[in-house]
């Protein structure tokens, strides 16, 4: 038996709530793992407070990020009392998550946990870190060297945005945060943030082309913000976009690519091959400072996962929170 976040819908409604259930009901996979810890991200938000049809099959245990202990295994990468970390993957939506003691997944789908980190700090990351990570890997592989100019962070003060800040800062970049929390500038500018302006410069309908600024720019917000971003962005820079939380929309022009030759980099954590994520994840263990991690993240119960998510679809959250198991 174990405790598990469930999730259910039928025609009394929908219901979100700390549920005992016994192995037997977890779905099929190679790997059965103890959760030592997970997360909330935004999708995670949307699956609890039922804000987006995010959960694909009912009942459904949430929580799209894991990371513990393998307990046993037929999968021949995995042996018991190796360390994991999980995201993606349709888990939280088609498969059930990790916002509960046990899971059973696919082998294929688990990265080994670097040395650097423990359960929790892998967890601090979570998908929005991860997501950052591939954000900045989309930057160099374009060519983004330290001095090339200012790098924007949209939803600075969000899961992704915290990371993205940080690394960023740290390999060298002159980092701008826009944020609505202007409260949060010393916490931006503690993560690295070299100035923080306000995401109402950049949230409202804006011309095809305006004036050149950001060398890059990571997006976690969609919309006029992310339209506004490409049309303020120099000559050959590259943009990349992995967040909707203004909106799914882009009501852009194709000005900023044939004219100043913009790239727009898409990034998809959720069935990113496994090469690039173990990239991803060593270089998050050799780039990003323990003590930053520290100080954007947040430890709650799995019983307060709930109200946590509704607080988070509010924008009353800052970093990341981690879910203890």
């Amino acid at each position: 038996m174990f405790e598990a976040l469930l999730l259910e819908k039928d025609d009394a409604g929908f219901r979100a709530g700390l549920a005992t259930l016994d192995e037997s009901r977890l779905p099929a996979g190679d790997v059965l793992v103890r959760n030592e810890y997970s997360t909330l991200n935004y999708k995670d938000g949307l699956a609890l407070t039922q804000r987006a049809p995010v959960v694909r099959t009912w009942p459904m245990v949430p929580g799209i990020d894991g990371a513990g202990t393998v307990l046993e295994s037929s999968h021949p990468d995995w042996r018991p009392g190796d360390r994991f970390v999980l995201n993606g993957w349709g888990v939280g939506e088609t498969h059930w998550g990790c916002l509960a003691q046990r899971a059973r997944l696919k082998g294929d789908w688990l990265v080994r946990l670097p040395e650097a980190f423990t359960p929790r700090q892998a967890m601090a990351i979570g998908t929005a870190g991860y997501t950052a990570m591939l954000c900045v890997l989309a930057l160099e592989r374009h060519g983004l060297a330290p001095g090339a100019g200012e790098v924007l962070v949209t939803g600075a003060t969000g899961g992704v945005g915290s990371v993205a800040v940080a690394l960023l800062a740290r390999l060298g970049h002159r980092v701008v945060a826009a944020t609505g929390k202007p409260q949060e500038a010393a916490y931006l500018e503690q993560l690295g943030a070299a100035q923080v302006i306000d995401r109402a410069e950049l949230a409202a309908p804006g011309k095809p082309l305006q004036k050149e600024r950001w060398a890059a720019v990571v997006d976690a917000v969609g919309s006029h913000t992310l339209a506004n971003a490409l049309a303020q962005t120099r000559y050959g820079g590259v943009v990349a976009a992995c967040g909707l939380a203004q909106g799914m929309d882009l009501p852009a022009s194709v000005a900023p690519f044939i004219l100043r030759g913009v790239t727009l980099a898409g990034i998809d954590s959720v069935m990113c091959p496994r090469p690039r994520r173990e990239q991803a994840w060593a270089r998050l263990a050799r780039d990003l400072d323990p003590a930053l991690l520290e100080a954007m993240t947040t430890e709650i119960g799995l019983a307060d996962a709930t109200g946590a998510a509704a607080r988070l679809m509010a924008g009353q959250v800052r970093g990341r929170i981690v879910v203890r198991l």
